[in-house]
């Protein structure tokens, strides 16, 4: 897996302070989309041992919120592997962290994934031109994608789930 690039301190890719990674790869190819150069998935750099531990020492600080998984698309079946174990050791060193992960497919999708278990909030849909969010610091690029709160893989419909989603939505 290659990825076009990693941010140790993002404050414009999900709550609070956060660690970014923008995987290389996606199909969806969204017309307009912000990110065209990472459809490739020989774009950047190889995802390595360094990167992974470049990761990790960033996300143990006390002012990180958690990782966000951006791209190309995570969700490309080539990325399932070594996304799956980067995540799983991320919730096992750091349960406190949330991770959120963009697609732009649709739950309906990618619910049966295997980086599904690690993500506590998914957004997802494809990126569409005439729907595009203007308000700066938005977390999602036009109004159709969705914020879902994701408990153990699942949809979290409980109180706390429909208001991080809500909360997401108003605010951003």
């Amino acid at each position: 897996m290659n990825y076009i690039g990693l941010s140790g301190y993002d404050t414009a890719n999900g709550p609070g302070v956060r660690v970014s990674l923008f995987v290389s790869g996606c199909r969806v190819h969204c017309k307009g989309c912000f990110n065209e150069e990472s459809w490739s998935f020989t774009a950047g750099k190889p995802f390595t041992e360094a990167t992974e531990a470049q990761i990790m020492k960033a996300l143990d600080s006390k002012w990180i919120a958690g990782l966000s998984l951006l791209g190309g698309d995570p969700f490309e079946p080539e990325h399932a592997e070594t996304l799956t174990g980067l995540l799983k050791r991320i919730k096992e060193r750091f349960p406190e962290k949330t991770i959120w992960v963009w697609t732009g497919r649709t739950y309906a999708h990618v619910k049966d994934s295997p980086l599904m278990p690690y993500i506590d909030m998914l957004v997802d849909g494809p990126y569409v031109q005439k729907l595009h969010v203007e308000k700066q610091g938005a977390w999602r690029g036009s109004t159709n994608q969705r914020f879902i709160p994701l408990v153990a893989g699942h949809v979290d419909e409980s109180l706390a789930g429909r208001e991080r989603s809500e909360t997401a939505e108003r605010t951003h």
